[in-house]
C-alpha cells in the first residue's frame, strides 16, 4: 500500500506475540494484493480493466466490503471522497514526476472518466462494474484504514486484544495497555513538529490526511497529492484533517473527504457522519482550524505556545 505498517501489542508470552504479529502482517499483505492500484494483478485492477465492457467482475469479500464502504462515503460526502478518482490521481502522479501541472485538456479528459455514481455493485453475486471505459478504481483513501481494522481482527483471533496498528501514520487501537487509560497517539497536522497533538484513544482509530510530505511545488504554488474528485484539481491551500472514528476505514475515508472540503464544510460532514475531527487550513495570516468537542476532549497535550518576543 505504499507505506509501512507497525504493530505494538501486549501478549502472554513471546511465542503468542510473534505468531499474532506474523498473522496480522500477512493479512495486510493479502489486502495489498487485492486492493492496490499499483498492481496489475489486483482485484481493483481487474475491475478497472473491465470498465466500459458492461461486464461485472466478481471480487472477494474484502474487496466487496471496501467497494460498498467507498460508495457509501462517496454518497455521504457528495463526491468529496470518490473511489473512481484513479484517472485524475494518475495524471497528478505523472505531473509530480515530470514537474509540471497537467494542462486543462488532459485534466478535463481524465475527469470525464471519474464518477462514483458510475460504479455499480451487485450484492447478489458480489460483483462490480465501472460503466464508462477508462475508469479506474483508487482505494488510496480507504484501503489503509481497512487494513488497520483487518490486522486488529487478526490479532484478536490469536488472543491479543491490547494492540495498536500504525499504517503510515494512521492508527487503530483496541483495549488500552495494562495500567493505562488509553493509547497515546500523536498526530501532526503539518510537517512542523511544533503543531503535533497527542490524543488518547481506546477501541477506535485516527487518520490524518494532508500534504505534509507529498506535493508538487511549481511557480510559487503548492499542488497537493490530494485531489478534489469533483474538479480534478489538486488542493493548493495546505490543509490537514484528522478524524477519530470507531474503525480505521471510516477514519481514513472521512479524513480524505474533510481535507477536500476544508474546515467549515468538513466539520459539517463530521457531524453528519457522527465522528470526531479537526480540520486545519494554512492561510496567509495563520492557521484556521475547527474541531468537534469530542476531538478536543481526547487531546492529552497541545503544541507548546511560542515564547514571547525577547524571552530567554
Amino acid at each position: 500500500m505504499g507505506t509501512r505498517f507497525r504493530i505494538v501489542l501486549y501478549a502472554s508470552d513471546a511465542t503468542q506475540a510473534e505468531r499474532a504479529a506474523r498473522a496480522a502482517f500477512e493479512r495486510v499483505k493479502e489486502l495489498d494484493r487485492r486492493l492496490s492500484d499499483y498492481r496489475d494483478d489486483s482485484e481493483a485492477a481487474r475491475v478497472s480493466g473491465a470498465s466500459g465492457s458492461g461486464e461485472f467482475t466478481a471480487v472477494s469479500t474484502d474487496t466487496w466490503r471496501v467497494l460498498a464502504l467507498s460508495q457509501s462515503f462517496a454518497e455521504l460526502s457528495d463526491g468529496a471522497f470518490d473511489p473512481t478518482v484513479g484517472p485524475v490521481v494518475a495524471l497528478w502522479r505523472r505531473a509530480r514526476r515530470q514537474g509540471e501541472v497537467p494542462d486543462d485538456a488532459r485534466l478535463s479528459e481524465a475527469l470525464g472518466r471519474v464518477g462514483w455514481r458510475e460504479l455499480e455493485l451487485d450484492a447478489a453475486t458480489r460483483a462490480a462494474r465501472l460503466a464508462r471505459s477508462g475508469m479506474k478504481l483508487d482505494f488510496g483513501g480507504i484501503a489503509k484504514g481497512y487494513a488497520l481494522d483487518a490486522a486488529l481482527d487478526e490479532l484478536a483471533r490469536h488472543g491479543v486484544d491490547r494492540a495498536l496498528v500504525d499504517g503510515g501514520g494512521d492508527v487503530a487501537v483496541r483495549r488500552a495497555p495494562p495500567g493505562r487509560a488509553g493509547w497515546a497517539v500523536t498526530v501532526r497536522p503539518f510537517s512542523d513538529e511544533s503543531a503535533e497533538l497527542t490524543l488518547q484513544l481506546v477501541n477506535e482509530a485516527v487518520a490524518t490526511s494532508g500534504d505534509a510530505y507529498q506535493a508538487l511545488e511549481l511557480d510559487g504554488a503548492r499542488h497537493s497529492h490530494i485531489v478534489d474528485p469533483r474538479t480534478g484539481r489538486a488542493l493548493t491551500t495546505r490543509t490537514s484533517a484528522s478524524v477519530i472514528a470507531s474503525d480505521g476505514a471510516s477514519a481514513d475515508a472521512l479524513a480524505t473527504a474533510l481535507c477536500v472540503l476544508g474546515p467549515r464544510e468538513g466539520l459539517a460532514l463530521a457531524y453528519r457522519a457522527a465522528v470526531d475531527a479537526r480540520v486545519a487550513r494554512e492561510l496567509a495570516d495563520g492557521i484556521e482550524s475547527r474541531a468537534t468537542a469530542g476531538f478536543e476532549a481526547r487531546i492529552l497535550s497541545l503544541p507548546a505556545a511560542p515564547a514571547p518576543s525577547g524571552a530567554p
